[in-house]
């Protein structure tokens, strides 16, 4: 900027990121990272360096002026390093299997790809993905989470493929996809503690495709989770402990409607309760099967159960009837016994 001085350079283009110091004399006022926000070109060296009023040869000027561009493009680099233990390239971060406990910070800001699979993450940090924009992918495979926070992926709109398999997730919140319209994949698979999706978990996710719930804890799902998700393809929900009572024929019929246009892992599903079909595959139960879920009592039912509940009070109070008869009767006939005797 100093360098930028129309007094100096005549008629050269200017630069208005920062107040042009009136002297050369007052260098020491600049600050160093400054050079890298100038919009322009510096002048070239020439007879342009002669008109500049310090005293003495210009070698020392050009020396100082070196290092303050040197500071400068390290400032600016900073954005763009490849964090330690991580290889980058062409987009691409890579920090998988390198025993991380913690997600690596200041990724390249046009990172696409990052994987920070087969680590030791136990948590990832509120807003942790917040300058990522360019973020397409991103693996979190085969690491401690236990669970994500919310609204991790807000700024995250471009983000189409998320590996969240082999960790130990236990729920699925309403708000854990909050705004990642963009989302086509989400592996969710081999969390053994996961017992419990929310009705609204994939919520605005209507790019969908692929989605794995496989072997995990899941006794139940509700059909709210997966009606607004019309572009599914692929489910995965084998492995899981479901209780296939009357609670789970909704999830059924919406499956079987979708079956020809959903793939489904059907062999891999299998009931583990109530006893009566225990090991039963998910898909082989039909609507006999729920014949009990629906059971309706007709007027003649009603009127039967009516007539049955009359006798049986009548019944009652007879037999009491008889009953105190019987013990006083026998009263009477122990005090009979016992005058006699006297």
């Amino acid at each position: 900027h100093v360098l930028r001085n129309p007094s100096l350079v005549g008629s050269g283009p200017q630069c208005s990121c920062l107040p042009v110091p009136p002297t050369l004399s007052s260098m020491d006022r600049v600050p160093m990272g400054s050079l890298q926000h100038c919009c322009g070109q510096l002048p070239k060296m020439g007879d342009t360096w002669a008109q500049l009023p310090w005293p003495g040869p210009p070698h020392p000027t050009m020396l100082l002026v070196s290092l303050l561009l040197a500071a400068g493009v390290m400032h600016s680099d900073a954005g763009t390093s490849c964090p330690v233990l991580c290889t980058c390239r062409n987009q691409v971060v890579d920090c998988s299997g390198q025993r991380l406990f913690s997600v690596p910070p200041d990724l390249p800001m046009d990172t696409r790809n990052l994987s920070l699979a087969h680590n030791r993450i136990a948590a990832v940090p509120p807003g942790y993905l917040t300058c990522y924009v360019e973020l397409r992918a991103l693996n979190l495979r085969n690491n401690s989470l236990m669970e994500l926070p919310a609204g991790l992926f807000l700024h995250a709109k471009r983000l189409a493929h998320l590996d969240l398999s082999y960790n130990n997730l236990s729920h699925v919140p309403a708000d854990m996809f909050q705004q990642a319209h963009g989302l086509v994949h989400i592996d969710l698979s081999h969390n053994p503690w996961l017992r419990r999706v929310h009705p609204q978990a994939f919520q605005g996710l209507v790019q969908l495709r692929d989605l794995d719930l496989s072997y995990g804890g899941l006794a139940f799902l509700s059909l709210e989770a997966l009606e607004g998700l019309p572009g599914l393809v692929t489910l995965q929900i084998g492995g899981n402990p479901w209780v296939c009572g009357c609670t789970m024929e909704p999830l059924l019929k919406w499956l079987r409607n979708r079956i020809q246009r959903c793939t489904a892992d059907s062999q891999l599903a299998e009931c583990r309760g109530p006893p009566e079909v225990e090991g039963a595959p998910l898909f082989s139960l039909t609507e006999e099967s729920f014949k009990a879920c629906h059971l309706t009592l007709t007027l003649d039912d009603y009127l039967f159960i009516a007539f049955v509940g009359f006798v049986v009070s009548i019944a009652s109070v007879a037999t009491n009837f008889l009953l105190g008869i019987t013990a006083n009767c026998c009263h009477r006939w122990s005090k009979a016994s016992e005058e006699e005797e006297i």
